[in-house]
């Protein structure tokens, strides 16, 4: 999805973990990246305005059922080299954790400024908003040694996620629900190949997904007053929401499946060729992580109150002004101002690899050589 998700496409070839400097974008994951989180600004924006209108809640609940799974898989397949390296595990610190920290620390200082909110705590463990992606891809990362590892691996991540959501106990701690409940789309994508993709892109599945998608919208305007939209969320047990323990399983065997398929649907309609877009996919992290501040905004200030807004008309211009919004988020200028914060490089944190310092000395001793050579030639 993000930059710990690289678009550089991995050779099947390849044996050396270490990225090759000369591989080249995959435009299509560039083209999925930016698509969905266009979906996830233009959902979050939707969230406030919902309330009155069935039809925006069901293309709400639409979205929400198939956005992040997409960022999800995504993520996994570029997961697959992650071996635990020193390389590996310092770009898991600098993309992940490090910008998790400050952003699990400047939303709520925000809240504080902005919403005139003193109370609001800052807590490294209860991850806040769109931090929590940040939580759980790190925690997933590190276990995607282990299910490349079993035999079966995507009925075990199921068969987990199905035993968090029938036990309230897990609490909040680094929002373990959402974690585990999600997980099986992470090792999911771990077990994906790129012609798995190629496949759900032919013509024949793209021609398919559209009475899918309308199946699924029709689907959702029926549920919105039969189904409680926080299912979608992944962050609670059946018993929070209200449920027998045992719809918790059925439910997360019946999301995944629904999930899935609009997941292929959307694939199957991303452009695979280089758009205007495809360069904002190397941006996403930038766009998903300060979007929620102009969001935030928004509502602390009652801009979303405004009765024009709940009107048709008021929830498209808001629908096109946050896509736009999220849209110069991922722009090249943006990126370089909050690249500290983003993509920090931190080679001072680090200690320097013993095989690339001792490889740094053979070329050190070889160039000397050659120049030893030269002049006594």
């Amino acid at each position: 999805m993000f930059h710990a998700a690289s678009s550089l496409v991995p050779s099947s070839r390849s044996r050396s973990p270490s990225p090759r400097p000369f591989a080249r974008r995959d435009a299509f994951f560039d083209n999925a990246k930016y698509l969905a989180i266009v979906l996830v600004a233009v959902g979050h924006s939707w969230e406030p305005l919902k309330g009155g209108s069935r039809v925006l809640q069901a293309a709400y609940m639409f979205v929400y059922t198939f956005h992040m799974p997409a960022f999800i898989v995504v993520s996994g397949f570029f997961s697959r080299s992650f071996d635990g390296s020193p390389h590996r595990l310092k770009r898991l610190i600098t993309g992940v954790a490090v910008p998790y920290v400050v952003f699990e620390t400047a939303y709520p200082i925000f809240r504080r400024v902005v919403d005139h909110n003193p109370a609001q705590e800052i807590s490294l463990l209860d991850p806040w908003y769109l931090t929590w992606f940040l939580c759980a891809l790190f925690i997933w990362r590190l276990t995607a040694p282990v299910w490349k590892l079993v035999r079966h691996p995507l009925p075990l991540a199921l068969g987990v996620a199905m035993l968090a959501a029938l036990t309230p106990g897990l609490g909040d701690d680094l929002d373990l629900q959402r974690v585990l409940q999600f997980l099986p789309y992470f090792v999911l994508g771990l077990s994906l190949r790129p012609e798995h993709f190629r496949l759900v892109r032919r013509r024949s599945v793209r021609i398919a997904a559209v009475p899918v998608f309308a199946l699924a919208l029709t689907f959702a305007y029926w549920a919105v007053p039969r189904m409680n939209a926080s299912w979608l969320y992944h962050r609670d047990a059946a018993q929070e929401l209200g449920a027998p323990w045992w719809t918790g399983p059925v439910m997360q065997l019946a999301l995944f499946g629904s999930s899935l398929l609009l997941t292929a649907c959307f694939f199957s309609w991303v452009p695979g060729r280089t758009m205007w877009f495809t360069a904002l996919g190397a941006g996403t992290l930038y766009g998903y992580l300060l979007h929620g501040f102009l969001i935030k905004t928004a509502d602390y200030r009652g801009w979303f109150d405004h009765p024009a807004l709940h009107r048709p008309l008021g929830e498209i211009a808001v629908s096109v002004a946050v896509a736009v919004a999220v849209t110069l988020l991922c722009t090249p200028p943006v990126r370089r101002v909050f690249r500290f914060a983003i993509e920090p490089k931190m080679e001072w944190a680090f200690k320097r690899d013993a095989a690339q310092l001792a490889r740094e000395r053979e070329t050190r001793r070889e160039t000397r050589r050659v120049e030893d050579g030269k002049v006594r030639a």
